[in-house]
């Protein structure tokens, strides 16, 4: 698949940038980004999405609402092109600007437009040749061949009998194969890309409304007004966990759109939308979601996996979502103290953020994060470098103490009981903590050894 060369469209962040301040302006539109923009259009005019096109003031969306979303369903170059460029300068607002024409629940079918935008690409962007289709395994029941392969798409030519001993039902599926089989050759004409075939150029068009479409989903998720309605929108949702789930091969731009409109969204999504009787247009389960996010805290680009963390780190405090993800504690705390290795601040504070959360809620991952050989020493160098946000240091203290809180983990703690010392006396910030941590370690020993190596003395 071809992945955009052009310039990124304004505000969206690269897939090596770190995600944008959650609730801020999003990153690009301060003076000196639209300075440098303005410089872009007249050094290569011709890799933007379409002309510049200035909104005036008394623009008023309650009144063009209805032709953007035509716009945007007529598949025209043109009116796509001035919606999406429409749409984009409204998403994008001062936090002074006083319009509020920009919010998503005020024009009706706005977001299904701009995912089926989305959904078109997706259809296109991977070659039927590469794709692998769902195949029925008959594993030789009521056929002359057996094997686990292809074999079964010849038995539709040859002329089956029923085999003694398979019970009354054989006729029935032998039948049932047989219409299958027709099925599949009346499908072929179907299976067909069409009959106006996508040169490379208008792959490229599509692909740059797929990724525009999705920019300005992502800014629509910054402002709280939209929230409600876009984590309550189950096509919404199954389009933006299809995008991550399919990092790999699909653009890089419109991931890291996908990954940071579903972290704005986290404070309110149910995953058990997913097996609603609402309307589905894509098959997503709830599992496949979690695996989703899963690989994207397994990858390497830094605003992907720091996102993911910070994903997981709002989810697992949602009692619903709860029960979903703890059959993946094991993973996700193995990879967030892999993230805390990592020199990058944001990395970091992404991945004491979700763990902070973590051992709060869950007893098995105290258990076993207060085991690990590495976690506790980088917990401690995040607080002992110390990390530039306070806040961070403020939540891995928080995450020491919360381990310390459980009886089983005072024997492993104690080997720190020098350094917690240490950061009691010499850091003020972090001396009620620490005090709070040493007290538990020591003053409630659960055998003599604990109690002898106590510095307090017993």
């Amino acid at each position: 698949m071809q992945k955009r060369e052009q310039g990124k469209s304004g505000g969206a962040a690269g897939g090596n940038a770190a995600p944008p301040p959650k609730r801020g302006r999003p990153f690009g539109s301060t003076a000196a980004s639209i300075a440098s923009a303005s410089a872009a259009d007249s050094v290569a005019p011709s890799t933007l999405l379409g002309p510049s096109l200035q909104i005036h003031n008394s623009f008023s969306v309650e009144q063009n609402n209805k032709r953007i979303v035509l716009a945007l369903q007529s598949g025209l170059k043109s009116e796509l092109t001035w919606a999406l460029n429409t749409l984009t300068l409204l998403s994008f607002k001062e936090k002074d600007d006083m319009r509020k024409d920009a919010c998503l629940a005020k024009i009706p079918g706005l977001l299904d437009a701009l995912l089926q935008i989305i959904d078109d690409w997706r259809d296109i962007a991977l070659p039927k040749e590469l794709r692998k289709g769902q195949r029925t395994r008959t594993l030789g029941a009521n056929s002359v061949i057996t094997g686990f392969g292809n074999e079964y798409e010849a038995l539709g030519s040859i002329a089956l009998l029923p085999q003694s001993g398979l019970g009354s039902g054989s006729a029935a599926e032998i039948s049932g194969q047989k219409n299958t089989s027709k099925r599949r050759r009346s499908e072929w004409w179907l299976d067909e890309d069409g009959l106006f075939n996508l040169d490379d150029e208008g792959r490229a068009e599509k692909q740059q409304c797929a990724v525009a479409a999705s920019n300005i989903i992502r800014n629509f998720s910054f402002m709280p007004e939209n929230e409600i309605a876009m984590a309550q929108h189950r096509h919404c949702l199954e389009t933006v966990f299809q995008c991550i789930e399919d990092h790999i091969v699909e653009d890089e731009e419109l991931v890291t759109n996908a990954i940071e409109t579903i972290v704005n969204l986290a404070p309110l999504l149910d995953l058990r939308i997913f097996s609603s009787p609402k309307p589905s247009y894509i098959k997503i389960t709830e599992k496949r979601a979690v695996q989703a996010i899963m690989g994207m805290l397994g990858s390497q680009v830094k605003a992907w996996h720091c996102a993911a963390a910070e994903f997981l780190g709002r989810m697992i405090i949602n009692p619903d979502n709860e029960p979903l993800l703890l059959p993946f504690v094991p993973q996700i705390y193995k990879r967030l103290v892999d993230i805390l290795s990592l020199q990058a601040f944001d990395a970091q504070a992404a991945a004491i953020g979700a763990l902070y959360n973590l051992v709060d809620v869950n007893m098995d991952c105290r258990l076993k994060l207060a085991s690990d050989r590495w976690a506790v020493d980088r917990i401690l160098k995040v607080i002992k470098t110390p990390h530039p946000v306070p806040e961070v240091c403020r939540k891995a203290a928080m995450i020491i103490e919360h381990l310390a809180s459980d009886p089983q983990n005072r024997t492993s703690l104690l080997a720190y009981e020098n350094t917690f010392a240490e950061i009691l006396f010499s850091d003020g910030r972090h001396s009620d903590t620490f005090a709070r941590i040493l007290f538990e370690l020591t003053s409630k020993p659960n055998n003599k050894i604990a109690a002898a190596r106590g510095i307090w003395g017993m």
